[in-house]
């Protein structure tokens, strides 16, 4: 299963090769390829799949998907892993 996560940029480095960016992902700051996205700018939302931005996503849905993710944290915390199948 792929994961792809919403994240905030907060910094764009166009000097390097590839486009690289700080994005904030719910706090945890992380440095990800932006090449693929030439028009983003800090502030906006991108999701994130192994370290690329590969898509922009407005804010409103990013902070949803970052609210669901908490959600399932909390629920996941009362589960072992003999518990899964």
């Amino acid at each position: 299963m792929c994961l792809a996560i919403p994240g905030k940029v907060l910094e764009i480095n166009t000097s390097s090769q590839p486009v690289m960016g700080k994005v904030s992902f719910g706090g945890i700051i992380k440095e990800i390829c932006l090449e693929w996205l030439p028009d983003v700018k800090a502030g906006e939302y991108v999701i994130t799949h192994v370290g690329f931005a590969i898509s922009k996503v407005d804010e409103k849905e990013a902070l949803e998907t970052l609210k669901m993710f908490e959600e399932i944290e909390k629920f996941g915390d009362g589960f072992n892993s003999e518990d899964r199948e």
